[in-house]
């Protein structure tokens, strides 16, 4: 089942290009909804262990076609399958060279999914690459004025950072002869390497770093985000950072258990850095696009925050963070495309009283900064109170600073809603309209599911727990 969930998009994908566009648009909604309906299937279905594939690929170097979830995985992959799910009913309306961009975006859904079930590092190397060119592909053919630089820079920096984990990969194969995530964590074989698990910590930790991104690394996200088409954005804040995140957990804290417990506190420098800074660069920003980019680098730094503490309160808040956040930045970055086709720009100042002509929109974002303020009865208020919660112990200095980064958000996102939505009426061209039915269709599930969680999360806490018990066991051990 893991394998038609992964892979059904990319077929898809291949079929829909000799398709006429028509169909091709029905065909495109059609495969994200069977695999979100395969992908509730798999969650009612689930128990530990049930879900796996493990066959032999590349037997020279231990490396296998290795598949599985667990409850650091599925709330992801769930995640994915939704997000893809309402960019292709946003995306219904007439499109520039509908077919490619449906098809990229069924291509990036193959790989985004494989990433986040790969239990070998060679697969999971292979899909984080292709999710990388994916994008590269939807911010250069759809993106906006500057859209070619913006990719550019994308690519160099993330692929560069898939250089260093690749060094990082390899010296995890040198020391424990096999690419297995699952046997590399029961050997611990870094343990007494001395420079060697220094090494490999250093080159995974600036590769998924990079890909997450936290500061300083973060500076190719604002322009990809800025000049991405608007799915393009929620895909690459809700998906592909975090694969960067999960990284850190998956990988990281228990193969380099040791090493990880001697460096926690750099990550937690870091984490604390990144909510504080990109907190107040986005209070600064007058480019209602780039600020939601730039609320990334903060509520990232709320993750590394938790998994430098590495308690098991915190690593569930982060995981439960990684979603959250998938959810509020989708909607909002949907949001974003919503008035820039009304307006043709960004910039919050050329907007005023929108209210009064788009209350539904509105409302909406409304109910997306909301969320993403961290206030109670959403997904973000759960996530953050176990962050902090778990964090308080630990590093409680770190947390206190890391407290004010839920202050300036809520400064810069009530600034902006007061600014763009409330007030006398103003707009570059005239009156704008409120949110279609497609575009309620495509963002009112993501903002619903953020109350659902808001208010009980006890399903997917269920699911998160035990793995990340397991991972503060092994980084403890």
């Amino acid at each position: 089942m893991l394998s038609v969930i992964v892979f059904l998009p990319l077929a898809i994908a291949m079929v829909l290009l000799a398709v006429p566009v028509k169909a091709a648009r029905w065909l495109w909604i059609g495969a994200s909804a069977v695999d979100m309906a395969l992908v509730v299937v798999l969650w009612i279905n689930y128990t530990p262990g049930a879900y796996e594939v493990n066959v032999r690929w590349i037997p020279s170097v231990s490396s296998g076609y290795h598949l599985g979830v667990d409850g650091l995985s599925l709330p992801l992959v769930a995640l994915t399958a939704l997000l893809f799910l309402a960019c292709a009913v946003y995306s219904f309306r007439d499109t520039d060279r509908l077919k490619s961009y449906a098809a990229l975006f069924l291509f990036m859904e193959t790989v985004s999914l494989g990433l986040f079930v790969s239990l070998d590092l060679i697969l999971f190397f292979v899909f984080f690459d292709l999710s990388i060119v994916g994008m590269y592909f939807i911010i250069a053919g759809w993106g906006h004025r500057y859209a070619a630089k913006a990719a550019l820079k994308f690519f160099l920096y993330t692929f560069l950072g898939s250089l260093a984990l690749l060094l990082g990969f390899i010296g995890l194969f040198l020391a424990g002869n096999t690419f297995d995530m699952v046997e590399l964590a029961r050997q611990n074989p870094l343990a007494d390497k001395g420079f060697l698990s220094v090494a490999v910590l250093i080159a995974l930790g600036v590769g998924f770093a990079i890909k997450t991104p936290t500061a300083p690394f973060h500076t190719w996200l604002p322009p990809a985000h800025t000049e991405a088409p608007a799915a393009g954005s929620a895909i690459l804040a809700g998906v592909l950072l975090k694969m960067g995140t999960y990284g850190f957990v998956r990988i990281m804290m228990p193969m380099l258990p040791d090493t990880w417990r001697a460096y926690a506190i750099v990550f937690i420098v870091v984490g604390v850095v990144s909510v504080v800074y990109g907190a107040l660069v986005a209070l600064a920003q007058q480019d209602f696009k780039r600020m939601i980019a730039y609320t990334s680098v903060n509520h990232m730094g709320y993750i590394l925050l938790a998994v430098g503490v590495a308690s098991e309160i915190a690593v569930t808040g982060a995981v439960t963070q990684m979603v959250s956040h998938g959810l509020i930045t989708g909607a909002l970055f949907l949001l974003s495309g919503v008035l820039y086709e009304r307006g043709q720009t960004f910039e919050v100042e050329k907007y005023g009283g929108l209210a009064g002509t788009a209350p539904r929109f509105a409302w909406l974002t409304a109910l997306a900064a909301f969320a993403s303020l961290g206030l109670p009865g959403f997904s973000g208020f759960i996530a953050e109170f176990q962050i902090f919660t778990g964090s308080l112990g630990g590093a409680p200095v770190a947390t206190a600073v890391a407290f004010l980064g839920i202050l300036i958000t809520a400064a810069l996102f009530l600034r902006a809603f007061q600014r763009v939505f409330l007030g006398s009426y103003r707009s570059p061209v005239g009156k704008i309209g409120d949110i279609t039915v497609v575009e309620g269709v495509a963002i009112v599930p993501l903002v619903v599911a953020t109350v659902i969680i808001g208010i009980f999360p006890r399903f997917m806490l269920d699911v998160i727990e035990p793995a990340s018990r397991t991972v503060v066991e092994l980084v403890s051990r």
